[in-house]
């Protein structure tokens, strides 16, 4: 049986993060993925925004890794050349209730260490966006756009050259504890037995199921997966923005907000539904409940101006109407198990906090 020294389940972005900075520490590592290519899953169903880290719980992994994980990003992206852009976000109000809750999301992105919002008057808003017609706003000017795909391309290129192996088309289909690492049941064409020292599970929607195939991790340890899906819709006209655009928050989401690609597109969402499996597939009638949510911010948005876009799936730990969860990120300590990590609930800002999360687990194994 061959035997290696770490082994990465989940070539997504942050399985891709964690496998370079395991790579580049000097470890053996090989990532096992059950597709044929990088970031096919969650990672490339995103609306590919580098969040500031505004929203989240005072204290929590999201918060504090989404700050990390940002500024890392950012300076990754630009000794790289890699496409992105610091095109800024306004956290719009329309109405005067809403308006007086901006003080409380600038104060909370300042405890989580975004100092940066600076609000704006209704003619501010307009000099902006003319397009708008909102009672007022918050300019978050380090939220920005990237190519995801270029992105985790540059990631794969780092763990390469620093001897990191891929193993696609390979899942982990079953896994034991043993005195001195892991045994691992490998699938596919070519199915083999592997050994390794160090596991991450970085399997994004598969984590919780992988989890529970490893013989030896109390299932006491393994949270429920949840699916969210979230539904986005595209503008097929010209967009009049230049920045994204969120509504203030509501009860259980951020609202039907605009993003941009870096090409300058629009895309709408989510319209989020729980569901008992994966299918990607967007139905078209449910872009009519689009309109009128848009339209409180962008009452310009023309009649039948919106096409199915792509949908998402958020791998949840926590059910419907549940509080919202936090990354959970369990290392030796918290299972008793030593080179063992599981990542948990990882959506977003999983995507802007990769390179910390990524240097996080580094540490715990």
């Amino acid at each position: 049986m061959e035997r290696v020294d770490c082994v990465v389940a989940g070539a997504g972005v942050v399985g891709l993060a964690v496998a370079r900075a395991l790579a580049e520490a000097g470890r053996e590592v090989i990532v096992l993925e059950k597709a044929d290519a990088i970031g096919t899953g969650t990672s490339s169903r995103n609306s590919e925004v580098i969040h500031a880290g505004i929203y989240y719980p005072q204290g929590s992994l999201m918060a504090r890794l989404c700050v990390e994980g940002r500024a890392k990003l950012y300076a990754y992206l630009e000794a790289r050349g890699l496409p992105h852009r610091r095109c800024g976000k306004l956290i719009v109000a329309t109405t005067e209730a809403e308006a007086a809750t901006l003080g409380s999301i600038r104060a909370r992105a300042a405890a989580n260490g975004v100092p940066d919002l600076v609000p704006l008057s209704r003619v501010e808003v307009s000099a902006l966006e003319p397009a708008l017609d909102v009672v007022g706003a918050l300019l978050s000017p380090s939220t920005g756009i990237l190519d995801s795909h270029a992105y985790m391309a540059a990631l794969q290129g780092d763990a390469e050259a620093a001897g990191a192996a891929f193993a696609f088309l390979s899942p982990l289909e079953g896994a034991r504890v043993r005195d001195d690492g892991f045994e691992l049941d490998v699938g596919g064409a070519e199915p083999m037995r592997l050994a390794c020292r160090t596991l991450v599970n970085a399997a994004g929607l598969d984590a919780p199921a992988l989890a529970r195939r490893l013989a030896g991790l109390d299932p006491a340890r393994v949270p429920q997966a949840w699916l969210a899906k979230g539904n986005y819709f595209t503008l097929t006209g010209r967009s009049p923005f230049s920045r994204l655009i969120y509504p203030v928050p509501v009860p259980g989401g951020l609202g039907t907000h605009l993003t941009l690609d870096l090409g300058g597109n629009a895309r709408f969402g989510p319209d989020v539904e729980w569901v008992d499996h994966v299918d990607y597939r967007v139905d078209p009638a449910r872009g009519a409940a689009f309109y009128a949510a848009i339209r409180r911010y962008w009452p310009g948005l023309p009649d039948d101006a919106l096409a199915p876009g792509y949908s998402g799936i958020r791998p949840k730990i926590v059910p419907p109407g549940a509080p919202a969860q936090d990354f959970v990120i369990q290392g030796p300590a918290d299972h008793g198990i030593p080179g063992l990590v599981n990542l948990f609930g990882i959506e977003s800002p999983g995507l802007t906090s990769s390179l910390a999360i990524a240097d996080l687990v580094a540490g715990l194994v």
